[in-house]
């Protein structure tokens, strides 16, 4: 065997490396650690060592326990159901346990000892905290008395440079009253009179004028000490005492003080704000905030928002300064740095419009080369279809947007993403709803318009019409004088199209279409989904920029990394320039369709971003879920009528949006079309969930259920409904508001007969024996009595007799009598009207 360190052998036999280490310590190996080598002699000695020390214990241990077993039969008489007795024999076992004393004791030692050993470790780390805390507190003492020592040397120096500046001053006072004073003294001694016989004397008193004081018997004058010396003692006391006793300034005024004027604070606000958020700007109290709302006539909780006219009203009653902040700050601030850089050629950006079933799709088909229409449900588009074609001139990007009526918003974003957009007009069929509308978009987007007038192989093609109405609506062609191009096309055959994509890049010439390929990148959503498998997936248009993958960018109020980028054919590419229709992969959720996607400094700020318009858009829902009396009346007035509640899911966001949109227009004065929800994927659980506690409808528009949904659905009894074509969802919800309607009640005249006599009867009242001249008069329908073709009264038939008997139904030409029910005016002459109420079903 080869030779392992000690953890190796100790994972070999599956004991613990400190065991092990511990048992080669007791046969007399010496090892240091756990990586030390382990010679084979040494894994011998440890077998012997070990098979020794079991050997002795299994010779000289006690066993832990006796058990002991002990049986005894007996013999008991039991006597039988018969009265005899009968023995039995009855065995008696009994099991007893001794356990060893000394084992038990062994065991409460080493019990004991192992308590010791905690305690002993738990002491030491108590030790070891202690020792810790009066090092810090040392080490705490020690800078406490060097700052100290510090202060107080900082503190000598300043007084021994303030007694030399003393002591300087000092000298300097006492030069220039000694110089004071021998100027006077030379005075006085000028005025003296000179006295010649008493010379010595004259000398004496020069001596004794130098001490300046009284004579003396001795014929000396007192000596003492002038007061500047004095004077100079005391300061050097002062200067001593100074130097041994160190005082330290201290500022006694604490550093929190009442200010003596109102602080005006800038305060910053965006478009909608809490009450406590605002407060807490301004470092006011909430509930001042509301009093003062209060007092504005304004009602609000601490927790809702307000708009940001309010809020700027409360901040300017409190005396600060207002900085309103907008949302697309951002946006800005990414467009100025666009701005900045070189813009440079770009594709032109071509929508396709036109009426439904012109052959916009089969145009684009053709340019493609790829079959496109055939794909669609009901040969119909229905999504905003974005590709990119190479011309030989150069390349151009297409966007084919739905014709049917339902998509009027996909057809506004199209064109308002457009440089160009060419007008599908089929020769056969001529002007059209949706080509006018879609005239009125691109007029609205001030985008030039390139008129293609397809179906020219169809014998009945009118090009002539489609001028003269296209010229109706202000749109005229080049050869009448005006700016707008007409190319006859036909989609099936191929002619024009080549002249078509000619005048396309002259029209882009003309443009001058250029875009900066630098920076940040941005664009547009024209279309969203969720895939399964891929998550959420955007269709983006790029107007500037070059989109990269792994860009943080933010769409609406969704945010994220790009993951992947697919072009047009489903080629995964790694950056997009400016024009370039490509699906982007990994947005948080699907962005609504129309929403900017711009690409952000980092993941943070468009999370910041994100969540702020999130909370905007839900504190706006919020303020709109405000009920006020006007909503309370037509709530009333909606419950009292018919609603038809519906939940929309479909495969994208436009045709979501489009489905939504069509569906709210179908709603009456009678009845309503209320959209519960809408959404983009399948229908899960939840939407069930909701539609079972809303009693509404759910429309699948290109998306099926999944099987939680399907279980949910057997449970609830949901109406769900699937579509592939539009206007066959919208035809279904008609036909469901249909059966809401209420029927339309009409009334028809059976019968007319002519007042002969008049009867009075106690028992009958007033009898009326009348002569039926039209239709007949039947017992159960109402009648009106005419008197000179005017209507006196409406009531219902009491009695209808034929001679004495009573009768059903009396046909014209025959003689009956009439009671009218509560009217005994009748006379002769008047007009009996015999009439029924019928219920025709009405239709949308």
């Amino acid at each position: 065997m080869a030779e392992v360190t000690v953890s190796q052998f100790a994972e070999v036999l599956k004991v613990p490396v400190d065991k092990l280490i511990t048992q080669l310590d007791e046969a007399g190996i010496k090892v240091s650690g756990a990586d030390d080598v382990i010679s084979d002699e040494a894994k011998m000695e440890l077998l012997t060592h070990l098979r020794r020390a079991h050997g002795r214990q299994e010779d000289t241990a006690a066993p832990r326990k006796i058990t002991l077993k002990r049986k005894a039969q007996q013999e008991i008489k039991v006597a039988s159901v018969q009265g005899r007795a009968r023995t039995v024999s009855v065995e008696v076992r009994a099991k007893k346990t001794y356990l060893n004393r000394t084992v038990l004791e062994e065991e409460q030692r080493q019990r004991q000892e192992e308590i010791d050993r905690q305690r002993q470790s738990e002491d030491a780390v108590r030790l070891e905290a202690e020792r810790e805390e009066a090092e810090r507190r040392d080490a705490d003492r020690l800078e406490r008395e060097r700052l100290e020592q510090e202060a107080n040397q900082k503190a000598e120096e300043e007084a021994r440079v303030l007694a030399a500046e003393e002591s300087a001053r000092q000298n300097e006072t006492r030069d220039r009253e000694r110089a004071e004073r021998e100027r006077t003294e030379a005075k006085h001694h000028e005025s003296e009179p000179a006295r010649a016989p008493h010379a010595p004397k004259a000398r004496v008193t020069e001596k004794t004028d130098a001490g300046k004081g009284p004579a003396t018997k001795y014929g000396r004058k007192e000596l003492h000490v002038a007061g500047d010396a004095s004077a100079r003692f005391k300061k050097r006391q002062q200067a001593g005492r100074h130097r041994r006793t160190v005082h330290v300034s201290m500022d006694t005024r604490h550093g929190f003080e009442l200010p003596t004027a109102p602080v005006k604070r800038e305060v910053q606000i965006p478009e909608t704000i809490t009450v406590g958020e605002l407060a807490n700007r301004m470092a006011v109290k909430a509930n001042e905030v509301i009093k003062t709302m209060m007092k504005m006539g304004v009602m609000a909780t601490i927790n809702q928002p307000i708009d940001q006219d309010t809020a700027q009203l409360v901040v300017e009653e409190f005396g600060h300064t207002v900085i309103r902040l907008k949302e697309n700050a951002l946006e800005d601030q990414l467009l100025a740095d666009a701005d900045d850089a070189t813009a440079l050629p770009r594709a032109p950006v071509v929508t396709i419009m036109g009426h439904v079933d012109h052959g916009k799709t089969s145009l684009l088909d053709h340019i493609r080369r790829a079959k496109v229409a055939a794909g669609e449900a009901g040969g119909i588009t229905q999504h905003i279809g974005a590709y990119q074609v190479e011309t030989a001139k150069g390349q151009i990007t297409f966007i084919d947007t739905p014709g049917h009526a339902a998509f009027t918003s996909m057809r506004a974003r199209g064109a308002h993403v457009t440089d160009i957009v060419v007008l599908v007009v089929a020769a056969d069929d001529g002007v059209m709803p949706q080509t006018i509308e879609a005239i009125e978009h691109a007029r609205a987007a001030n985008v030039p318009i390139v008129v293609a007038v397809n179906k020219i192989d169809k014998p009945e093609a009118d090009l002539e019409r489609v001028r003269n109405d296209l010229g109706k609506q202000n749109v005229i062609p080049e050869d009448w004088g005006g700016d707008t191009m007409f190319v006859p096309v036909s989609a099936r055959t191929g002619a024009g199209i080549d002249q078509l994509l000619e005048s396309i890049l002259l029209q882009a010439e003309v443009l001058d279409l250029k875009a900066p390929t630098e920076g940040l990148a941005a664009g547009v959503v024209l279309e969203s989904s969720i895939e399964k498998g891929r998550g959420p997936v955007a269709t983006v248009l790029v107007k500037r920029g070059t989109l990269k993958a792994g860009d943080p960018v933010i769409a609406g109020q969704e945010f994220g990394r790009v993951r992947a980028l697919f072009d047009a054919t489903g080629k995964q590419v790694q950056s997009a320039g400016p024009s370039m229709p490509v699906a982007v992969l990994g947005l948080s959720d699907a962005p609504n369709a129309g929403d900017d996607l711009l690409v952000v400094d980092s993941e943070r700020k468009a999370r910041e971003v994100a969540l702020y318009r999130q909370g905007k858009y839900r504190d706006v829902r919020l303020a709109g879920a405000t009920k006020k009396v006007e909503d309370v009346f037509s709530q009333m007035g909606e419950e009292s009528s018919g609603v038809v509640a519906v939940i929309v899911k479909a495969d994208v966001q436009g045709s979501a949006e489009a489905l939504r949109d069509a569906l709210g227009k179908l709603s009456t004065d009678e009845v309503s079309v209320k959209v519960i929800s809408s959404g983009v994927g399948g229908i899960t659980e939840s939407d069930v969930t909701l539609a079972n506690a809303s009693k509404a409808r759910i429309i699948g528009f290109n998306v099926r259920a999944d099987s939680a949904a399907r279980s949910a659905m057997k449970d609830g009894g949901v109406d769900v409904r699937y579509y592939s074509v539009i206007y066959e969802a919208i035809d279904d919800v008609k036909l469901a508001m249909t059966g809401l309607l209420k029927p339309e009640i009409k009334e028809q005249i059976v019968g007319l007969a002519t007042v002969r006599e008049v009867f009075r009867s106690s028992k009958f009242g007033t009898v009326a024996g009348c002569l039926v001249s039209e239709g007949f008069i039947k017992r159960g329908n109402p009648v009106r009595v005419l008197r000179d073709n005017v209507v006196i009264h409406q009531g219902e038939l009491d009695s209808l007799r034929r001679f004495k008997d009573d009768a059903g139904e009396v046909r014209a030409g025959t003689e009956c009598g009439i009671g009218v029910r509560n009217y005994n005016d009748i006379r002769v002459g008047d007009q009996i009207e015999c009439f029924s109420r019928v219920e025709i079903a009405r239709s949308m």
